[in-house]
């Protein structure tokens, strides 16, 4: 009997200035309308929780978290698509949970395409929830698309 093999370890770790073509090759292969590399150097230099995934030494996934005023906001999380369907982007999501719950933040907010199934079965099953809808958000291939934004309370308040 073949057993089938296992994922290699992977690591979450702060993305640095050396990640940045890595990080903006993954965005440009997996987006339609992709942030440029200037906005993912912004948000480092913005203090924003950047992280990469790192399997077998390269970056495979990447997230970014902003935090203010006891919200944060998810802003970026994506999977190389050569690794998607392995669970990195739940790994990334369970990150950023924690990273937010370290801050002492209660709620957690982001947008996702509506035609995103997988993300947004993603999110769900991690509690988020639907609290409303941003029309045009989304630069769209005819026109625009809208948002879903989406929510999590990390502290229940009393």
């Amino acid at each position: 009997m073949i057993m089938p093999m296992e994922n290699p370890p992977t690591t979450i770790r702060d993305m640095n200035h050396d990640d940045l073509a890595m990080v903006s090759d993954i965005e440009r292969r997996s987006y339609e309308f992709p942030w440029s590399h200037g906005v993912f150097r912004d948000c480092l230099l913005a203090g924003y929780q950047c992280v990469v995934l790192i399997r077998e030494r390269r970056v495979s996934g990447y997230s970014i978290l902003s935090v203010a005023a006891g919200e944060a906001h998810i802003l970026n999380l994506c999977i190389d698509p050569e690794y998607r369907a392995l669970g990195y982007g739940e790994r990334l999501l369970d990150e950023l949970l924690y990273r937010a719950r370290s801050a002492s933040v209660r709620e957690i907010f982001l947008e996702v395409r509506p035609s995103n199934k997988t993300a947004i079965h993603l999110y769900q099953k991690k509690g988020f929830h639907k609290i409303a809808a941003r029309p045009a958000y989304y630069q769209a291939r005819e026109g625009r698309e809208d948002a879903s934004v989406l929510a999590k309370k990390l502290v229940i308040d009393n």
